[in-house]
């Protein structure tokens, strides 16, 4: 009698409250380091423009749009991790996909720390930092889904919106660590220090926390077989075969790109807009209005304060009034805000206060799509394509919208002079976010996942 292959992997119905609480905090150390790693290589991209991008006697704006791009190129090849991570999550199981994307992901960022600059190596270095953010983009790629699946799946009835908003708070806490620690260095060196040495320091601290990580997820809970395939039956036989047990009916091909593409239009306002005022905000500061690294850096820090404030709280409020609701009122504040709080910025006899407050603002829209974002995406696909179709929503809106948008906003405004780019940027994908976020069901977190 020969046994049957076992099918695809499923988390279990129900989650003891301790496999819930490793769950969470298993997904979200790593998606912090994550997070942490593409913060300050945003931060730093002035740095990294300067070091690998420019030789000498180049322009360095020519150097910072080609910083952007580095950062872009990583962006395109999250999808493929996505695909390829989150088919081995939904196939094999959602632990050692986790484990596989965090040691690729500690490993890269670490070994950036490392690199020989244009000045040592010339020509080879951007091609080396390129290849290293390729790698980190396919493990960022397979990060999301496997995170939220896990997440999500074990969160306690009525609380998915809450566990699911801690993915996007771990993004906002690495945000946040990468921009205090660019703060602490832009303070303590010089910046002949901080351009000879000091750049390294963020990347190499990925080290033992990407190990911390790693311990973390090898003590998630291993996932359930699902309902094995029965076996084909024998030739030549009349003998009738056993009832093969019945299983959740696996989605059509169709059904889940559909489902990927609408996930992407849902995403396009939270992706675009938290890039540009989370992300993007220190180097259009910096190249397009002058301010000093310090004062850009602290901008950014008090829109990702903003962030974090709201994101926690977005998530339960969606428990209680639907996805629909609380994300459709965080994309139509950004699309309404974007401009005049971006001429606040702008204004040099503005007051401090006021553009601190603006950038606070700004953060917390943001915060409002990124609360109940990851749980919203949970819920668009059944168990057998998850993390598969919320991977690659994710991954994709990111690389369209969120990792190019360093450098249209970068391109655009050295094109044009226009300083209001960033503006009309958020405004726009935000307002196309608001139609795809209507199609939602008001009831959809009130339903069990499939």
């Amino acid at each position: 009698m020969t046994t049957p292959a076992p099918g695809p992997v499923r988390p279990p119905a129900t989650a003891r409250p301790d496999d819930a609480r490793r769950a969470l905090v298993a997904g979200s150390v790593g998606n912090f380091i994550e997070w942490y790693e593409f913060g300050i290589y945003g931060y730093f991209a002035t740095v990294f423009a300067a070091q690998f991008f420019t030789p000498e006697g180049g322009s360095e704006v020519e150097g910072l749009v080609k910083a952007y791009a580095s950062f872009a190129v990583a962006f395109f090849f999250r999808p493929v991790g996505a695909a390829v991570f989150g088919r081995f999550g939904d196939r094999v199981g959602r632990r050692p996909a986790l484990v596989l994307v965090v040691c690729l992901m500690t490993g890269a960022t670490a070994t950036i720390g490392l690199l020989p600059t244009y000045a040592s190596i010339g020509a080879a270095a951007p091609w080396l930092l390129t290849l290293l953010r390729i790698l980190q983009g396919l493990s960022a790629g397979g990060e999301f889904g496997g995170a939220v699946s896990v997440m999500t799946e074990c969160a306690p009835p009525g609380r998915r919106g809450l566990y699911g908003a801690w993915q996007s708070f771990t993004v906002a806490v690495g945000l946040l660590a990468g921009a205090g620690v660019a703060v602490v260095l832009a303070s303590v060196l010089t910046a002949e220090q901080l351009y000879g040495w000091g750049w390294r320091v963020p990347f190499l601290l990925t080290l033992p926390l990407g190990l911390v990580a790693l311990r973390l997820r090898l003590r998630l809970p291993p996932d359930e077989p699902s309902a094995p395939v029965p076996p084909a039956p024998l030739p030549f036989t009349s003998v009738p075969s056993a009832p093969a047990p019945e299983g959740p009916a696996r989605p059509r091909p169709r059904e889940t790109v559909r489902a990927v593409v609408l996930g992407v239009g849902r995403m396009m306002g939270w992706s675009a807009a938290g890039y540009t005022f989370l992300v993007v905000m220190p180097s259009y500061l910096q190249s397009t209005l002058g301010t000093s690294f310090q004062r850009a850096l602290l901008g950014t820090v008090l829109a990702n304060l903003g962030f974090a404030a709201s994101i926690l709280p977005a998530g339960r409020l969606s428990d209680r009034i639907g996805r629909r609701t609380v994300m459709v009122a965080g994309a139509l504040l950004v699309a309404g805000l974007a401009l005049p709080l971006l001429h606040l910025v702008q204004d040099p006899g503005g007051p401090a206060y006021a553009k601190g407050a603006a950038l606070f603002a700004a953060g917390a829209g943001v915060g409002l799509m990124a609360g109940p974002g990851p749980a919203m995406l949970a819920e668009m696909f059944p168990a057998r394509v998850r993390c598969t179709g919320l991977g690659l929503a994710y991954a994709l809106s990111n690389a369209l919208f969120a990792g190019c948008a360093g450098l249209i906003i970068t391109e655009v405004v050295e094109r044009t002079g226009n300083a209001d780019v960033p503006g009309y940027y958020a405004a726009a994908t935000c307002a196309v976010s608001v139609a795809a976020l209507l199609t939602l069901r008001g009831d959809d977190h009130e339903r069990a996942l499939r």
